[in-house]
């Protein structure tokens, strides 16, 4: 009988998932992201430095996308018609439009769609390079540095062109922000014509997993020797957006199947355990301060915005909630004056300081109202 218990509890162990349980990946660097605010839920050698191939045009996008308006003119050069394979044929002297070649880049991945929209921001590739870098860096990518702007890294080493999985969640969380960049990943394809409107171009979207994951919504495929396959997906199921980055998934067929299959594990994990939650709303009391020289008295402290993510149940068990405001403050006081800040932190990582504001209006006194608290105030000076 003994055994038989022992039996049955090891079967019920291996049918039913551990609470928690870490997702097992194929990739050498993985990280799972929320996309709301860019905050890394999961990683696995996620600070590690790696090649990225054409995940790269995530960042090229962004750059075009704050740098360009659509409808501008670019006129193709000869080093941007001479890269290689993925091409879409572009001819030295061509031009087309911005939005239709940034459409073409990330649905089809062109390598010379990518060096002609970065030449056209920048004046040179070389020189986009440099802005994307600053650019990633000021958006909290801390180890990415870009040698290209289409991914290709046969003649560059790894210090010349790399990102961490977190640093590439970190960017497409950002980009996702962008409502026509949420709209090219998911386009099924694009036909458009150059401005003379004799050459006409489709470009379909190589990004199978919109197809095969429930709410996906895209984001880029990238392969290269030295990178291996490579894959950001993203999700959004109700209010819940999640991305999942896999670099160096493998080479070959075996490693373009492993990739959607890593990025699956991923994203069910995140899922099953992490949720949407609100943590403070607009105009949240969160204390009161203090107010002298004024028949108020206080001022309730409300939050200026409201701030929210994707958390385990455990992670809301643990959030901190610290106020830091003075204990008081002089009339006169408006309303939406600055009083403070609530820090909203996890685990020692600070996710958010939300200002705090007053919540009411504290005039100072009237002249009949210093006349009535004078009295009183001597009174108070003369006892002690």
């Amino acid at each position: 009988m003994k055994r038989l218990w022992i039996c049955l509890g090891i079967i019920l162990l291996l049918a039913c998932p551990v609470y928690g349980a870490e997702p097992q990946v194929a990739a050498r660097g993985a990280a799972l992201v929320d996309g709301e605010t860019g905050r890394v839920l999961w990683e696995y050698h996620g600070d590690k430095p790696m090649e990225m191939a054409s995940t790269t045009k995530i960042m090229t996008a962004i750059m075009v996308l704050e740098k360009c308006g659509m409808e501008e003119v670019v006129t193709i050069s000869k080093n941007a018609a001479a890269q290689p394979d993925v091409q879409m044929g572009l001819k030295e002297g061509e031009q087309w439009y911005v939005g239709d070649l940034l459409r073409a880049m990330m649905l089809k991945s062109y390598n010379d769609a990518a060096v002609a929209l970065a030449e056209h921001v920048s004046g040179s590739a070389e020189a986009f390079c440099m802005e994307m870098t600053a650019r990633a860096k000021s958006l909290g990518a801390e180890d990415t540095v870009f040698g290209s702007p289409n991914g290709l890294d046969s003649s560059l080493s790894l210090e010349q062109h790399h990102t961490t999985a977190a640093d590439l969640g970190i960017l497409t969380a950002y980009a996702l922000k962008n409502p026509v960049f949420r709209e090219i990943i998911q386009l099924p394809s694009h036909t458009f014509s150059d401005v003379t409107g004799k050459l006409c171009h489709t470009a379909v979207n190589t990004d199978r997993f919109l197809q095969m994951y429930d709410g996906a919504i895209g984001v880029k495929t990238g392969y290269t020797n030295k990178a291996g396959n490579c894959f950001v997906g993203a999700a959004q199921r109700e209010d819940t957006l999640l991305v999942a980055v896999v670099l160096g998934c493998g080479w070959g067929a075996e490693g373009r199947e492993q990739k959607w299959k890593d990025a699956r594990v991923l994203l069910d994990y995140g899922y099953e355990y992490f949720e949407h939650h609100p943590v403070t709303e607009e105009e949240q009391v969160c204390g009161t301060v203090a107010v002298t020289r004024s028949a108020m008295g206080e001022v309730p402290l409300v939050t200026a915005e409201s701030f929210s993510g994707i958390f385990s149940a455990e992670e809301l068990e643990k959030m901190e909630k610290t106020v830091a405001a003075p204990l008081s403050v002089e009339a006169p006081v408006e309303r939406g004056m600055e009083l403070g800040t609530l820090e909203i932190s996890l685990g020692g990582e600070t996710l958010a300081r939300v200002p705090l504001l007053a919540g009411a209006d504290a005039p100072s006194y009237t002249f009949g109202q210093w006349m009535k608290v004078l009295p009183g105030q001597w009174r108070s000076l003369s006892r002690n």
